[in-house]
């Protein structure tokens, strides 16, 4: 376990920190959450390196200066309810959950879900709520939310997503070409949505009803 709390804090330093990611909250959670047990087995040597990794159905664990990166640009307080899109491995969502107050995550891939969550209940990350179902569509119930993560490129913004953000929440999420995205940040005031293009990036495609088709 020492070794991994080394290889985690120069993955903070080197990978997230130095890249401008300096929200110190952020930081601390990347540092304290045990990315390599969200990867598999054959991949745990590579769980703190800088590039995603491959955990199954043809899903990714993104890259850990990304999950930084996205996820500082929630500005998560602490009393927040957040939403993301697209559990994967469940290591996102573990990260928002030292920094939100309640955290909703949704996956089309039941198998995935399941793992995800039974990783997370082993951590004791009991403020954390797994769905199946389509995220292109968000998740209407628990709504509005101070904040929304998807970890899968859209073709464009779902309108629903907008819908479910509270006022002055945030939307961060990939839209483009399959393989080829910008990262965008949306933030809602009444009923205007304001967009900021944060740089290029490449996802798994969302698949769904408001998403790309399988």
């Amino acid at each position: 376990m020492d070794d991994y709390a080394s290889q985690r804090s120069r993955m903070v330093t080197e990978q997230i920190e130095a890249r401008g990611v300096r929200d110190p909250r952020v930081l601390e959670a990347l540092r304290t959450t045990p990315r390599h047990e969200f990867v598999l087995a054959e991949y745990r040597q590579d769980a703190y390196r800088d590039y995603p990794l491959p955990i199954g159905l043809g899903q990714t664990i993104s890259q850990p200066y990304i999950v930084g990166l996205m996820t500082e640009l929630l500005q998560l307080k602490g009393d927040e309810t957040v939403l993301e899109v697209g559990t994967g491995s469940g290591y996102q969502a573990a990260v928002l959950s030292r920094l939100a107050r309640q955290v909703h995550t949704i996956e089309r891939f039941q198998d995935l879900a399941e793992r995800a969550a039974r990783i997370m209940t082993g951590l004791h990350l009991e403020n954390v709520q797994s769905h199946v179902g389509d995220g292109s569509l968000g998740l209407a119930e628990f709504a509005p939310y101070q904040g929304i993560l998807v970890t899968a490129a859209a073709p464009k913004t779902p309108q629903p997503l907008l819908a479910q953000l509270a006022e002055r929440g945030r939307l961060v999420l990939p839209t483009g070409r399959r393989g080829s995205q910008v990262l965008e940040l949306w933030q809602r005031c009444g009923d205007e949505y304001d967009c900021q293009v944060i740089l290029p990036v490449a996802f798994v495609p969302l698949v769904g009803e408001l998403g790309w088709k399988e």
